[in-house]
């Protein structure tokens, strides 16, 4: 089954599998992204942080691979009543112009090292003077908790992956540390992470 089919499965049901409240690191730290902007959410999945971000007035794309998921995205967006502008790409060759958003949202975005280096230079280049970064990931440490996200240590984030790969952007919040997590049926309970907040000068 190939990676976007494997997605598409995963979303095919009526339930949303992380469910449809934000992701709570996002929620806490939204004061951060410049108000009313344009903001890129990528691998936004059944659009859970894309509508909350809606919600606070900001013009939001959202970004996956997953025709079903977005589908999904756009229900809510409806539900809510709030509007998203949805792109089905595979990360991996998706494009961001430069400067073109005011804070990018890497919630659970996990990718190869590769398409992941690449994809992070874009979103430095694409964020405008004073845009922000927000992002979480699980680290290797996940492996051993069993409570979500990628089978494999190669699809994880280290503190010093994040750190490296952002270097350009003003560090406002590094941390790699365990919290509870409770996101539909598909992350619950501990997870080990490591969340970033930078800022583009």
């Amino acid at each position: 089954m190939s990676e976007v089919n494997k997605w598409d499965e995963r979303y095919a049901t009526d339930d949303f599998a992380y469910g449809t409240e934000p992701n709570d690191f996002l929620r806490e730290s939204i004061q951060h992204l410049p108000a009313g902007g344009r903001i890129l959410c990528l691998a936004e999945g059944e659009g859970r942080n894309a509508v909350f971000l809606a919600r606070h007035g900001f013009n939001v794309v959202a970004v996956d691979s997953s025709t079903v998921g977005l589908r999904k995205a756009q229900k809510l967006a409806d539900e809510n009543g709030v509007q998203i502008t949805t792109i089905v790409a595979d990360l991996a060759e998706f494009t961001i112009a430069d400067s073109s958003f005011d804070g990018v949202i890497s919630i659970f975005c996990h990718l190869p090292p590769a398409v992941r280096s690449r994809l992070h230079r874009q979103v430095i280049d694409g964020l405008k003077i004073g845009g922000t970064l927000i992002l979480e990931g699980y680290t290797p440490e996940q492996l051993h908790q069993g409570t979500g996200g990628p089978p494999v240590k190669e699809l994880m984030m280290t503190l010093t992956i994040v750190q490296d790969d952002f270097r350009d952007l003003n560090q406002i919040h590094l941390l790699e540390t365990t919290r509870e997590i409770l996101e539909g049926t598909l992350h619950t309970g501990t997870g080990a992470v490591v969340q970033f907040i930078g800022e583009k000068s």
